[in-house]
Order: C-alpha cells, then structure tokens, then sequence
C-alpha cells in the first residue's frame, strides 16, 4: 500500500461507509479499537450488519481472515485446535484451529457456553494458547471482533466479567436512517457490497499508525483530569467497583486514536469524553444503569480550563 498513514486510514474509512452507511460513528469506534490494538465486541439486535461490519473490515485489510460460529455445542478444542495422533509419523500433531488467523469474527459468541467461551481468555489477553502443555503464539497482529444479541434474546449466555474486560471497546451499530436503508435496499450498501471490496491498507500501515498515535502530546493538565475521573469513580458514589488501571489505559489510548483521527496533535478532555461510554460501559457495574452511572460520574469531575 502506498500514501501517509493518514490517507490509508482515510481509505479504510470510506470504504467501510460503503459497506455500512450512514454510521460514521461506528466506524470511528472501529478504527479507534484497531488502532489501538485492542478487541471489538459488537452487540446488537440481528440483521443490523455486525457480521458483514466484520468481514468489510477483514476484505479492507490486506490480511487473513477467520470465523468461528459459536454454538451451544462449541468446545475449546473447535476454537484453539486439537492434536490428533498421526499413525504414519507414529505422533500427534497439531491441527490448528479457526483462532490462528490476523482477524477473527467470533459471531454470536454470547451463544456458546462459559465453557467454549472461555478459550479465547488466553487468546485476548496474551496472544497466544496452550494445548497440550504447549503453548503456541497467535499472528501478529491479532484481531477479534466480538458480535453478540443482547441477553433478553433466547439462548444467550452472560460473558463472565473476566471475558468483557478483554475488549477494549463495546458498541452497537442500530437501524440505519431512512438515507442509509435506502441504499441498502438498492444494494448499494450493505452484504451485497462485500464482493467488491479490496484491499486498501496493510498491517504495515496501521503500525505507521499507530507509531503517529503514540507521538500525540497528553499534557499534564489532561493526566490530572483523567486520574480525577478514575479516582472519582472509586469512591463508591456511582459504581459498585471503580474504573481499574488497566481500564484507565485504555481510556487514554482510545483518546489518543480519537484525537489523531481527528488530525489533532495533543488530546483533549473532549476526546476523553467522546470514548468514555464506549471504553468502559462494558467494564463497570452500578446499582442501575452502567452508561447512566457513567455519565453522572463524567459530569461531576470538572473539565480543566
């Protein structure tokens, strides 16, 4: 691929927007997770296009794709692989599974068991699994977009707490306006579209990106505002437990993505505050409402001057 990291990232966004059109918003909470390094969980009602957001994604980039379809009946051993016992070679050997790849779709992922979904634990975490006392390295980069119903849906289990933390962003894309459904029903939007699609960047260009994100100035006066929200949010005013450390720092790196997209050199409050619910909604518990306890704990920390 040739061009800044700017005009790559430029590209990736339009022609996500082909695929999916009318929501500029989600595509930025795309990018913001892939430019980060992070993991993506995508939860929504069927049929509003989280699988084909996925797979735009996968065809944009000059990489390798997987899917795992999560089941009821989904072991580890389908998701990570399994060795077999090779009677020739008098050995067993590895038969890898759908997670070895760049980009993998965990579609519906709510609807397989704690048991199978636990198997992507290492994966997310670390990059790597364990079979048979082996442990074996994932590609690198390593990508998983997450879809999953919501859980008043039938036969849909919870992610565990430990799961959920493993994504740095939890998002939902909703109908589409009256504009953008349009040209779905033309078919110049939407799955039709997917065969179209080539590749616009690489994974050499996102990590020029990522380079530029890291090279954002954060003030000081920006640290002292964010370590007052994560400090605010362990008093036990509106959360059952705080904002953790490592959600802080991913709270900070989403911002930094938010601000380059943005064509910002420094980080703003704003851009904390753009990436708040995303980043944490999925991390916290509050007595009600998680985005509700979020946003009155944003508003009572004063933004600096």
């Amino acid at each position: 691929m040739s061009g800044t990291a700017q005009q790559c990232i430029s590209d990736l966004r339009s022609q996500l927007a082909s695929v999916l059109a009318g929501k500029a918003d989600v595509i930025e909470q795309v990018l913001i997770t892939l430019l980060s390094g992070g993991h993506l969980l995508i939860e929504d009602v069927p049929g509003v296009g989280k699988t084909t957001l996925a797979h735009a994604l996968a065809a944009s980039l000059d990489s390798n794709f997987g899917r795992i379809q999560f089941t009821a009946d989904l072991l580890p051993a389908d998701i990570i692989g399994v060795e077999i016992f090779d009677p020739a070679e008098r050995r067993f050997v590895f038969h890898a599974g759908a997670i070895f790849h760049h980009i993998v779709l965990a579609d519906e992922i709510n609807r397989a068991t704690p048991k199978a979904q636990s198997a992507l634990l290492e994966a997310m975490a670390e990059g790597q699994v364990t079979v048979e006392r082996e442990t074996r390295p994932l590609p690198e980069p390593f990508f998983v977009i997450a879809t999953q119903n919501p859980l008043e849906h039938m036969g849909t289990y919870p992610l565990p707490e430990s799961q959920l933390d493993r994504f740095f962003m939890r998002i939902s894309i909703g109908y589409p306006d009256q504009q953008a459904e349009r040209k779905v029903l033309l078919g110049q939007a939407g799955q039709v579209r997917l065969s179209k699609l080539r590749p616009v960047a690489s994974w050499q260009d996102i990590r020029l990106a990522q380079a530029a994100v890291a090279a954002l100035n954060v003030s000081e006066l920006l640290l002292d505002y964010l370590l007052q929200l994560l400090e605010t949010s362990r008093n036990g005013e509106w959360l059952k437990q705080g904002i953790s450390p490592r959600a802080g720092r991913d709270l900070l790196q989403a911002a930094r993505v938010h601000a380059w997209l943005a064509g910002q050199d420094y980080v703003t409050a704003a851009d904390v505050q753009s990436v708040w619910l995303p980043s944490l909604a999925h991390r916290v518990q509050a007595s009600g409402d998680n985005e509700a306890a979020l946003m009155a704990l944003l508003e009572s920390v004063p933004v600096p001057a």
